[in-house]
């Protein structure tokens, strides 16, 4: 077990509800914010929305499939350095961009190695996100002028930006992961995940699908316009994806999402069974070697500003968060596991004092000024002495 020195009664409840009542007042159509110890969460509030309102996860999404890939991985259904393709064939057809046109042409070779699954966990396979790279912003234009039925296989048959392996770049890796598992368990990866995480973490309102009551309590997702109004867009899920991605798809609660970080805080047991080994925690949570996370610029405003992550602080990339490598002052200690989802979803696990949290809205862009504001406040409420 990780030391804990943080305990629920350290709970500054004052300052967490101003916090969480200041981001609303700065503009937030809405604030969800948590905070658990190893056995159980020692705070809640919502200002805007109920505590238990339906949001979209995003790439939160990313530490369900990680702890499912880890859980495959103590199995022995999925041997991380092995080619990808043993397990999903069609990864193989994905080739290295060389050049592209202004018109979406390309051209691509092979690459020099395979994918596996331990690039796909550590983001170092040369897949990347449209809203992050301009290159793939042109791409996912061209794949709109041209409707397909089915758009988010489309999404992830995209080039690599460089040979697997080769560096960090953050993009549709973890969706790669997610068909990894369903075609090694034989199901799919909702159902993987129900009976391996929801059940024994005792969650009753995630999932890839959006259930009638799960759409009775579903928030919009809003978005700052230019002229500084914020207005909700006009998204509506369907009740089944065409496809379960697991690096962006799961629509969940916030206390459901505290729930799955108390495996990874504590001993990665939960009420209802384990959900993975100690042994297994204790190398995942490590940052993996030679990998270097680099900022996330912007090629799509609407969606993102550019995200750095504790900027000129050091960082690594774990199985699969980002772990800071130096203490954040007033806040989360070294060793600290993090992400985030589009909407401004962020949470963070510190298994050295023992705690975690999640600070959510439903606001694009990423990186909003107001999120990111509000998130360091809740932080700094959370480690209040």
């Amino acid at each position: 077990m990780p030391s804990s020195t943080w305990q629920s009664g350290d709970v500054r409840e004052s300052q967490l509800d101003a916090a969480v009542d200041s981001a609303v007042d700065a503009g937030a159509p809405l604030v969800i914010a948590g905070v658990t110890d190893p056995d159980s969460t020692a705070y809640l509030r919502a200002s805007s929305a109920a505590t238990d309102a339906v949001i979209a996860l995003y790439s939160v999404t990313k530490a369900f499939t990680a702890t499912a890939a880890l859980q495959c991985v103590e199995d022995g259904l999925i041997d991380l350095d092995a080619p990808a393709r043993e397990y999903v064939p069609e990864i193989a057809a994905l080739q290295v961009l060389e050049d592209l046109g202004d018109d979406g042409t390309v051209r691509t070779r092979p690459p020099v190695r395979d994918i596996t699954p331990r690039m796909l966990l550590l983001h170092t396979s040369g897949l990347a996100y449209d809203m992050f790279d301009k290159r793939y912003a042109l791409l996912a234009r061209e794949r709109m002028r041209h409707p397909s039925p089915t758009p988010l296989w489309d999404s992830i048959q995209t080039p690599l930006l460089h040979d697997p392996g080769e560096r960090w770049t953050y993009g549709t890796s973890m969706d790669w992961m997610g068909l990894i598992i369903a075609a090694v368990r034989g199901k799919r990866l909702d159902d993987v995940f129900a009976e391996r995480i929801y059940s024994p973490c005792g969650m009753r309102s995630t999932s890839f699908d959006v259930t009638p009551a799960m759409r009775a309590r579903l928030l919009p997702v809003y978005r700052h316009q230019r002229d500084g109004s914020i207005v909700a867009t006009k998204v509506s899920p369907p009740d089944r994806p065409e496809l379960d991605m697991g690096g962006q798809g799961l629509f969940s609660t916030v206390p459901d999402v505290l729930a799955l970080l108390r495996v990874w805080l504590g001993d990665g047991s939960a009420p209802g069974g384990r959900v993975l080994r100690p042994e297994t925690l204790a190398w995942a949570t490590e940052g993996a070697p030679g990998v270097v996370v680099t900022p996330l610029p912007s090629a799509i405003p609407a969606l993102t500003r550019e995200a750095d992550f504790f900027p000129g602080a050091r960082k690594s990339w774990a199985y699969s968060f980002l772990r800071n490598e130096d203490d954040v002052v007033g806040g989360r200690r070294a060793g600290a596991l993090t992400w985030a989802g589009l909407a401004n979803v962020f949470y963070w696990i510190d298994r050295t004092s023992g705690v975690a949290a999640v600070w959510a809205t439903q606001l694009l862009p990423f990186f909003d000024p107001i999120a990111e504001d509000g998130v360091a406040a809740f932080e700094r409420g959370v480690y209040a002495e």
